[in-house]
């Protein structure tokens, strides 16, 4: 099965915050390493990190018109960072994963979505 992991940033610390400044060299380390583990798992894509909320364009039609606007489509309490898919025997796989994320030890959350099969 495939599985779409969605990382949710929530109160994470991110570069180039203030946050993340106040991180000692060992845990900025740690969280690369996390992340970098993670990329290299068997089974796993990784995404691409995503710009904050705040550059998006959210797209709307209506009655056939292209409608845009800036920022993200609606408020949030935690910002999307990121996304990778992983390709696991069983959702405890994918969870198993997930868990590893540095984001869900660090104030955020990640979303384990199956991907439809085709």
């Amino acid at each position: 099965m495939n599985y779409m992991l969605l990382i949710h940033q929530g109160t994470t610390p991110t570069p180039p915050s203030d946050e993340w400044e106040n991180l000692s060299e060992n845990e900025k380390g740690a969280v690369f390493a996390a992340y970098k583990a993670i990329n290299e798992t068997p089974g796993v894509s990784p995404g691409v990190q995503m710009q904050p909320p705040e550059t998006a364009t959210t797209v709307r039609v209506k009655d056939g018109k292209t409608l845009t606007t800036d920022g993200p489509f609606v408020a949030t309490k935690e910002a999307l960072g990121g996304y990778l898919f992983f390709e696991a025997d069983d959702l405890d796989g994918a969870i198993e994963l997930a868990s590893r994320i540095p984001a869900a030890s660090m104030g955020g959350a990640i979303e384990v979505r199956p991907l439809v099969e085709r």
